[in-house]
């Protein structure tokens, strides 16, 4: 037994115009919108249809930094104001995502009715 950790999030759909954005571990170098490697160095930013992508140090760790890490932060600015904040470590990363309800939705982020009890992997397949 182990414990789980994010390594790589990817970010699509109809919402990003069939654009795709991916980011991984320190480690494994991955920061690419629509498989493109589109900031070069830190820090940086780019733009694309409707969302933005900077690259840098900036935000309050949700945990704390790792021994032997420095602070990199990706800050995806998406459209219905979504917001998604990566902390990028050597093997692993914490995600914060900040978004308003959306019409049906639900899973396991939650369905936003300010009840958590219902926001289990069970009652989540159950619905």
């Amino acid at each position: 037994e182990g414990l789980a950790a994010t390594n790589q999030i990817v970010v699509g759909g109809a919402f990003l115009h069939g654009h795709k954005i991916e980011v991984g571990t320190l480690d494994s170098g991955i920061l690419t919108v629509d498989g493109q490697q589109v900031i070069a160095g830190f820090p940086g930013s780019y733009s694309g249809a409707g969302f933005s992508v900077t690259y840098d140090s900036v935000g309050e760790v949700p945990d704390v930094v790792p021994e032997g890490n420095e602070k990199r932060v990706v800050h995806m600015d998406l459209p219905l104001g979504v917001k998604v904040t990566v902390f990028q470590w050597a093997n692993y990363m914490d995600v914060q995502i900040e978004m308003a309800k959306q019409p049906g939705q639900d899973g396991v982020c939650g369905n936003f009715n300010g009840n958590q009890g219902d926001d289990t992997t069970q009652t989540i397949m159950a619905r």
